[in-house]
């Protein structure tokens, strides 16, 4: 089955141009709470969305479904979670929880109204992760590189993938029978780590979605209705057909295109490390 896509938009005209070029969830991006702090310094889009772009966007979503990443288990989020769900959320996703009650308390309030996801970004998530992923009621798991990365203080996000870190969180995950994705892509031929690759590791370790990336269409720069549905169409259809690829290639392919994705990934990293001497 396809890569589930989702795209981080709150603008009522990319949703339904993401939509349209068959990206599968819409992705409204409500997390502020410590984000700043975790990331100063990087070159990473902090989101401006707020709770009532749920309900505004609400109507656009016609055929993709509507998710929301709320912010961090804090005092107020059940009044939060439940406002999300009442603008009419179809997925929840929690980001940097650490624990097992932290998921049993988020599973608690979101009450079967909505899908659950569980964003994977701390270590002690990832440490945890045996028993999180026997907590009933998790519809899907996010492995988010870019905070995970910072909280094992790699150079590059994807070293998680070349060192086998992603690999066993996988296995944890796929054992529990519970779909999961990580990370980001961008269009074909382009990334740090170029798309091709990161498609084959998503094939290789049994992946159900993937972020379409700031890289694959960014939206601060591209402003024009008609620019915008071309990028989406056009990278769309190249990533559709590059899976259709992959479906067919034998598990020797997916070993050797593991070792190249180690090879780049740690001479991308060598690199970043020199540059920040």
């Amino acid at each position: 089955m396809p890569l589930k896509l989702m795209y981080i938009t709150n603008s009522p005209m990319v949703a339904t141009i993401a939509e349209q070029s068959g990206v599968d969830r819409i992705w409204i991006d409500l997390e502020h709470m410590g984000k700043e702090e975790r990331q100063r310094g990087m070159n990473s889009v902090k989101s401006n969305h707020k709770l009532a772009d749920v309900a505004m966007l609400r109507p656009y979503v016609k055929n993709s479904e509507l998710m929301v990443r709320v912010n961090p288990l804090h005092e107020n989020s059940r009044v939060e979670i439940d406002e999300v769900i009442t603008s009419g959320a179809d997925l929840v996703m929690l980001p940097m929880f650490r624990t097992v009650d932290d998921a049993f308390r988020f599973v608690d309030i979101v009450g079967g109204r909505a899908k659950v996801m569980l964003l994977v970004e701390t270590a002690e998530a990832i440490e945890n992760l045996d028993e999180i992923v026997k907590v009933s009621g998790i519809d899907e798991i996010h492995i988010g590189l870019n905070d995970l990365h910072l909280a094992y203080g790699l150079n590059f996000m994807f070293e998680l993938v070349a060192d086998g870190t992603i690999d066993k969180a996988c296995e944890i995950i796929r054992s529990a029978d519970i779909p999961f994705g990580f990370g980001g892509v961008a269009k074909l031929g382009e990334g740090l780590l170029p798309a091709e690759y990161v498609l084959a590791e998503h094939y290789r370790l049994g992946s159900s979605m993937v972020i379409l990336s700031r890289t694959f269409c960014n939206t601060w720069l591209s402003k024009e209705e008609v620019e915008l549905k071309n990028v989406f169409s056009t990278g769309v259809k190249k990533l559709r057909d590059y899976e259709t690829m992959l479906v067919q290639q034998d598990d020797l392919y997916f070993i050797k295109m593991h070792k190249k994705v180690q090879e780049i990934v740690y001479s991308i990293s060598k690199e970043i490390k020199n540059k920040r001497g």
